[in-house]
């Protein structure tokens, strides 16, 4: 299917504590039973840690269609037409919702969105919470999109 969708998620936890891509493999696919979720793939395709380290989880090839080997499950409904950024973070100390990116998460995150706007300039970009009943990535996408220069083509 075609990629139509760029969405925006953080890991829902708690400012400035580190995480990893294995640690959201491991929150992912752990069996249910086991503490995890249980899903057959991960939720995101890449990753940015807290220092701004860009880490891929689940592969994608650079055309703009969704093969069934490049899907994520980061969003139900969406994911066979969707890529999947998460940023480690998007929690207070206390576990409420807070836009918890560092600059340098930022930073990266802005290189992201635009390098996606250039492969796929017809591709929209939304916060999870713009497509699910949930806080993630606990900012407001469309205002910041606009604050990095977005064209409003590409907001969702």
């Amino acid at each position: 299917m075609k990629n139509d969708l760029l969405i925006l998620h953080c890991s829902a936890t708690p400012e400035g504590k580190y995480f990893d891509k294995q640690d959201i493999i491991n929150w992912h696919t752990t069996p249910k039973h086991l503490g995890g979720r249980g899903w057959s793939k991960p939720g995101y395709h890449d990753v940015i840690l807290l220092d701004g380290t860009l880490q891929s989880i689940v592969p994608f090839d650079s055309n703009n269609f969704i093969d069934n080997w490049e899907i994520a499950n980061g969003a139900k409904g969406y994911n066979s037409r969707s890529i999947h950024l998460c940023y480690i973070g998007g929690l207070d100390q206390h576990y409420k919702s807070k836009d918890t990116r560092t600059l340098s998460q930022k930073n990266t995150m802005v290189i992201y969105v635009r390098y996606v706007i250039l492969r796929n300039p017809d591709i929209k970009i939304a916060g999870h919470n713009q497509l699910a009943a949930k806080d993630c990535p606990c900012f407001d996408t469309a205002n910041w999109l606009k604050t990095i220069g977005v064209n409003k083509k590409n907001i969702y």
